[in-house]
Formats: C-alpha cells, structure tokens, sequence
C-alpha cells in the first residue's frame, strides 16, 4: 500500500489524546451507606465490570474512527507506480517499405497505428520515433494525429540509433516510469544491432500473411551497338517457383516490349531486352504479379547522352595511358612541358604530371587554378625529379610534403579494398597475386592521406592526399621499366582507369533512395543561378557545388519516392535520373524475436499491440482505498452511537 499524501500519518500520534481522556476521566464510584446491602455486593461488582468494557468499546469505537479518517486524507492506494512518478512511454514505429504490406488484418502500418491509438492510455505522454521523424514529449492527442498521418518511406533507420535515442533522452529526466516498445517487422538487416541493449524493451513484430515474393533486383547493359542496345534485368524469387509471370519493358509512358517468364525457388533469373539505341532512354520495367511486396515489381532506369572525360598527360609519353583512356569513354591528349595548351587545361577534368624533372612556374600556376576549381590531379615523379617545385605545387594544393628519394628494392603487397577507387573491382579480397616492385621511391609526409596501394613495409605507393578540392593522388616511384614492373601488374588498369572515371561523377544507369549519391553535371552556371530536381509534380533544390565546368550535386535525403526525376537549369532539363526502392526492403528473411527475447532478458517479446498496451495500462493502474477508509469512520460512528444506546452495564 502507497499514500499520495504520507505526512498525514503523523497525525496518527495524537491519538494518544483520547486513550488519555479515558484513562483519567473515567467514572467514580461513590459509597453512600445503606442498611442490610450485603445481598448486593455481587450486583455491585458486575455492573462495575461492564461499565469498564462499555467505556473500552467506546474508546476502541473513536480510535478507529479517528484512524480512518487520518488514512482516508492521506489517500492510500495499490499501484505497480507511484502518483508522483510521470509516465511516459517511448514508441518505436518502423514505417518503412517493407511495412507495406498486407496482414491478416490488414496493412501492416496503418493497422499497427490504429492499435496504438486505441489502447493507448490518454493520461500518459509518449515520445514517437519512425524512419524520418522523433516526436517528443506528446500528449495522446498529439500521438494520435501522428499516427494518423503516417506514410511508408524509403528511409531506414537502424535499431541501434534507436536504442541511443532511449538511452539519451531517459538519462536527461528523473522521477519518470518508462516504457520501450519498438514495433516493426524486424528484417535480418537488423542482425546483429540488438546486442547493447541497457533499458528494457518490448517487441512486437509485424508480420505479412503472404510469404511469396518477385522482385526487380538490377538491371544493366550489354551487347551495345549503332543500332541496338541489350538491357538485362535480373529478377529474384523468394518463395514457390512461379510460371508465366508477365514483364514489360516501357519507354516513359510507351510500351516497347513485353514477354513472359518462369522462374525455379529462391533462385534469380536473367531477362534480356533488345531496344533501339537511342541517345536518352527513360526506362521502366515492370512486373504483373500479386506478392507481399508491391514496390519491387516495378524498377527505372535512365540512358543519358554521356560526355566523355577530358584527360591530359603531360609530361612522359605513356603509351599505356592511351590504351587505358579509350576514344569510346575519353578524350585524351598527350602534351609535353614546352608544348602545353593553357587554354585547353581548365576544360579538363583529369591531368597526369607524369614524371617531370621540373615543375615550371607557369604550369604549376595553372595547375593549382584547375585544382581549386574541382580537377583531379595525379602526380607521378621522375627518377630525376627536383622536389623544390613538386613541394611548392603541394603546398598550395595540399598540406603534403615529398622527402628524399630513397633506393631500396621493395614490394608492392597491400591493397585498401575499402577505397573508392576499388569500388566493385574485386570479386574477393586477393592475397596471392604476383607481387611488382619497385627499385627506388620517394616517400611523402601528409598530416590526412588515404592509403590505396602500399609497400610490403608499409609505406603508400599510391595515396589520395588531402587537397582544398579536387581529388589529388600520388604515385610515390617512376613507373618506367628501369625502376619498376608494376606497368605489368592487373592493377594498372583498375587504378588508372577510376582515376579519370572518379574525376567525374556520371549519371549512373540508376540510383537508389536513401543512399548518398555524387552526380557530376557538365553546365556553367552564372553567378546565383541554382540547378534543382523535378519529377514533373514537385521539385527540390540538391545540396550543390559549383566549379568552373561542373556543378557536383548529392542526393541522400530527397528524393523519397521511386522515379524519373530531371537535373534543371532554369528550365532547360540537363540530365534524367531514375531512383529505385533500396532492395534490401525486398528481403523476407526476419529476426526471430521470440529466441531472441529467451537470450535476452532485457528483451520482452509481446504477441501484439493490444496486448503489451494492456498490461501496461493495468500496471500503472492506480486502486485508491480513501473511500474505503471514510467507510470505515462513518461504520465506526454508528458502532460507537448503537453502543452508547443499546449498551446498559
């Protein structure tokens, strides 16, 4: 038993005033003699001894009395809580893709936010965090309009920032009772998030009534000449094998081709399309079948017309270089020292300094312009190289500073397969290749630079230096033969060849939600002037950054819907985007929370909403007994007035 008001109790000591009232006020008897009462001593002696239980009962009636009454002010109560203690319950809702989706009792977002609405206690406040959003300290008014407005979204956020939010905010506030419930379907992305769990949390999982699903995984081209262009789309089942599934292929809004196709269990599948080659293509594919989820059956792709990327050697005729920079992705130009077009460099979105022995002042200047303005910059030394003018340039451009050349006989072992530069190069991580060397390099110091490739000892042989903008890379040894065999290394073509493909971001054949994407779009832009996305009905201005030739633009936050979406400048359309769902929302592959929960105390699994908001609401309930005890005086009364009355000793 708890009371909302304990300091009444101390009224319970003056009690002691009536026990002593009786105590010395109590009756006396007074002898008056009479004649031949021997006979009535014994009557004598029975009426003292009742009068004595009279006054006791009475005194007994009036402390009970005066109890109830003190304990029925101070407002006793049976509660899991105390009155004074806030209430207030944290409500995970994963609004994302997958949620879209029907289940028995219908979809499986909208169905859990009815729930939620209507079991959950009016009293109490609520904190409401879904994929986009964390609503805090909210009224159930305020909850239940949240919840009536809330829509799927290609966001997805991790368990583990979700944990950080309830640790955080219930370290900041005292005398509060807190309640974790995190809703959701609990994908396997999830897998290993839930082991760092501090407060205690109460699941509930989400689950579709269909266990089938098709979806549109990728989609890329082959097969690609003057007239026709291959596009292969790689479908996914999970589930039963599934025949004569209709897939179309449409150019916008126009129909192009349309075939049929069956597919084994839990297998992929390749389909191939035969389409005109055209400059720009706005391509949808499109699936006709009813699974559990709706969004992968459909997938979008873009052919853009695609600039090529202006690459500049100056310095050692490579003739490696020219089989690397291809006419059909490049334009190269080789120049030497004396014969350098200043014009043609700030057109330029890649320069090679290949092993020069002196870098001239006037190059050097213009080198450093094209760097501040976003050009990529790769440096390769000569065995003669006089490290006087390749500091100065660094220096301008960088914080890097390049030491003595140093001849030792070294190999080239390690690979950063974690840089950009290796994005999808490898299959697997190699160990056993033939390892090149080198016979002499010139080692760099650099407060911030990226490994790519290095010396057995450890030392980079090729780095990614911190430059003020553009990308600036370092070869730290002379690639000729005489000092090196790495022109004979697989890697020479994976590496020189990202060099000029990262120096400028194309448009890619599709881009997925939520993830961070750099796009490259070859414009001039004046003074002010902005570029923004458009899907025809709503519009957005990217995070943007403006180079004399280039405007680099990323997208992570928006767009938010799958689709076409136009690069505008003004209102001339530059470029087209296709964006997609992430496909990892496609997975029917979930936790097990019930185990889960049985490995993990800290974690308590609930079969529903209905019934975790119930057991909630029924230990926070609050029993007040104050009636009961005023009962109890007002009995009290009346027991004392009936023995007064009906008692005669």
């Amino acid at each position: 038993m708890q009371f909302q008001n304990p300091a009444i109790l101390y009224f319970l000591a003056l009690l002691i005033i009536p026990i002593l009232i009786h105590l010395f006020q109590l009756q006396k008897f007074v002898k008056v003699p009479f004649t031949n009462v021997a006979f009535l001593q014994k009557l004598v002696q029975q009426t003292r001894k009742s009068s004595r239980i009279k006054k006791w009962l009475i005194l007994a009636s009036r402390l009970l009395l005066f109890t109830a009454i003190i304990f029925a002010f101070s407002q006793p109560y049976f509660s899991d809580k105390n009155t004074e203690t806030k209430q207030h319950t944290f409500i995970y809702l994963d609004n994302s893709l997958s949620t879209n989706t029907a289940g028995e009792k219908g979809n499986l977002l909208q169905i859990a936010a009815q729930e939620i609405i209507e079991n959950a206690a009016q009293k109490d406040n609520y904190s409401l965090q879904t994929n986009t959003d964390f609503y805090n300290e909210l009224t159930y008014d305020e909850l239940k309009n949240k919840l009536l407005t809330i829509k799927n979204t290609s966001k997805k956020t991790t368990i583990e920032s979700v944990l950080l939010n309830i640790n955080s905010f219930q370290n900041k506030t005292s005398n509060t009772l807190y309640k974790n419930i995190l809703i959701s379907d609990f994908q396997n992305t999830y897998k290993n998030e839930f082991t760092n769990v501090i407060n205690p949390i109460s699941v509930i999982q989400l689950e579709s009534s269909t266990k089938n699903n098709i979806a549109i995984d990728s989609v890329y081209i082959s097969d690609t000449n003057t007239s026709n262009i291959t596009v292969n789309v790689i479908v996914k089942n999970q589930g039963s094998s599934k025949n004569n599934i209709p897939i179309a292929i449409f150019n916008a809004a126009k129909l192009i081709s349309k075939q049929s196709f069956s597919i084994e269990e839990n297998t992929e599948k390749t389909i191939a399309f035969k389409i005109q080659n055209t400059p720009e293509f706005s391509g949808k594919i499109e699936v006709t079948f009813s699974d559990t989820f709706s969004f992968d059956n459909t997938f979008y792709f873009s052919l853009n017309t695609r600039q090529k990327v202006n690459v500049l050697n100056i310095g050692y005729n490579a003739n490696f270089l020219s089989k690397i920079y291809t006419k059909d992705e490049f334009n190269f130009t080789q120049s030497s020292t004396q014969n350098v077009n200043y014009n043609a460099i700030p057109k330029q979105q890649i320069i090679l300094l290949n092993e020069l022995e002196n870098i001239p002042e006037i190059l050097a200047k213009s080198i450093i312009e094209f760097s501040k303005k976003g050009g990529t910059l790769v440096i390769i030394p000569n065995l003669k190289s006089e490290l006087q003018s390749y500091n100065v340039l660094l220096n301008s451009i960088g914080t890097a500073q390049i030491q003595s050349k140093i001849t030792d006989t070294l190999k080239i072992t390690g690979i950063n397969f974690n840089h950009p530069l290796f994005k999808d190069v490898f299959s697997k991580k190699v160990r056993n290749f033939q390892y090149p060397m080198v016979e002499s390099y010139y080692p760099i110091v650099s407060k911030q630079n990226s490994n790519i490739i290095t010396f057995e000892n450890n030392i980079p042989f090729i780095s990614q230096l911190k430059s003020t903008t553009g990308n600036l890379y370092w070869v730290s040894s002379s690639l000729t033969k005489e000092n090196s065999n790495f022109l004979n290394s697989p890697l020479i073509v994976p590496v020189f060849y990202n060099f000029g493909k990262l120096s400028f971001q194309h448009s890619k054949l599709y881009y997925y939600l939520a993830n961070e994407n750099k796009i490259d779009v070859e414009t001039s832009l004046k003074k002010d002037e902005i570029l923004t996305i458009s899907d025809g009905k709503t519009s957005f201005i990217p995070p943007q950054q403006t180079y004399q030739n280039k405007v680099t633009i990323a997208t992570k936050n928006n767009p938010l819907e799958a689709g076409f979406y136009a690069i505008v400048s003004k209102k001339d359309t530059l470029q087209t985007l296709a964006f997609n769902a992430p496909k990892e929302e496609s997975s029917l592959q979930f936790l097990d929370m019930k185990t889960l929960s049985k490995e993990n105390s800290s974690i308590h699994f609930s079969s529903s909403i209905a019934t975790i908001f119930n057991d909630l609401n029924k230990k926070n309930e609050v029993h007040w007994l104050w009636k009961w005890f005023l009962a109890l005086a007002i009995v009290s009364l009346f027991l004392e007035i009936l023995i007064l009355k009906f008692y005669k000793p």
